[in-house]
């Protein structure tokens, strides 16, 4: 009884010991914390999406107070967040809005498959295994791996077999446009204004375009011509705006034999349109 009692003693003290060495080395060669990371991570959304590359807001916040990282990576909170973080950090930065669109419209009626896919039903995989499951091999897959990313329920997919974008959620985190095989998401700043192409086919050949997709660019370049600003030109196989010079007057969309042209405010994020002057 002794024995045990003596030794239970002695661990009590050893313990002690050993509690207040460690407590002494934790004090003695402690790190002091830069308050400026406390600082850098108030204001930071906190969702740890980690869209900035980092691991979560604490791991950004720390990038960031080191300087290690720029104070525009936060892409859910947006402007305001960016702004916040360039006053902390006395540095200038522009922080935009941006929202996710996606650059295709090759619904299920639209866009035939090549056959019955049996693999693992994940964008990913289709992509690896089968080199895509539908004849456009530039489209949408359609099994949502960029809805299963999004952190933010702004995305989900419809019965056409499509994602479809909830703009009044989407913070243009990019984590859909990383996740995404195809590359087709675009990530656009939200107060865009003009026409984007909904297409991502590259093939130069009108006929195996129709053939893949009744909905894709067939390279008529009926929208360069009908441009009265001269903003549209041909790049890679697909139309690009120069939105510096687009006025949103629709001529391309109207001109567009398959409507794959379309205004960003109207057609994609679903503003309505301005009303016209009334002159008298």
């Amino acid at each position: 009884m002794n024995v045990v009692l003596i030794t239970l003693g002695f661990s009590a003290l050893l313990a002690f010991a050993i509690g207040v060495t460690l407590g002494w080395f934790k004090e003695k060669f402690k790190v002091e914390r830069d308050p400026k990371v406390d600082a850098v991570r108030e204001a930071l959304p906190s969702v740890n999406c980690g869209a900035c590359g980092y691991p979560g807001c604490d791991g950004y916040a720390e990038a960031v107070a080191a300087g290690d990282a720029p104070v525009n990576k936060c892409a859910p909170g947006g402007k305001s967040v960016v702004d916040a973080l360039a006053a902390l950090m006395g540095v200038n930065a522009a922080g935009e809005d941006a929202v996710a669109v996606l650059l295709c419209q090759g619904v299920k009626d639209k866009a035939p498959a090549k056959g019955e896919y049996v693999g693992v039903k994940t964008c990913r995989a289709a992509k690896l295994s089968a080199g895509g499951t539908k004849l456009c091999a530039y489209g949408c897959l359609g099994y949502g791996d960029c809805t299963l990313v999004c952190q933010f329920d702004a995305l989900h997919m419809g019965e056409d077999g499509l994602p479809h974008v909830d703009y009044a959620k989407c913070t243009g985190c990019g984590l859909c446009a990383q996740e995404c095989p195809q590359a087709i998401f675009s990530m656009v700043p939200r107060a865009r204004l003009g026409s984007v192409v909904v297409c991502s086919n590259r093939h130069p050949i009108k006929a195996s375009v129709i053939k893949t997709c009744k909905v894709g660019c067939i390279k008529c370049e009926a929208c360069v011509r009908a441009c009265p600003e001269q903003c549209i030109a041909m790049v890679n196989g697909i139309p690009v705006t120069d939105y510096a010079k687009c006025t949103s007057c629709g001529a391309c969309v109207q001109k567009c034999p398959t409507k794959v042209y379309k205004l960003l405010e109207t057609d994609i994020r679903g503003e309505k349109p301005k009303a016209e002057a009334v002159t008298a």
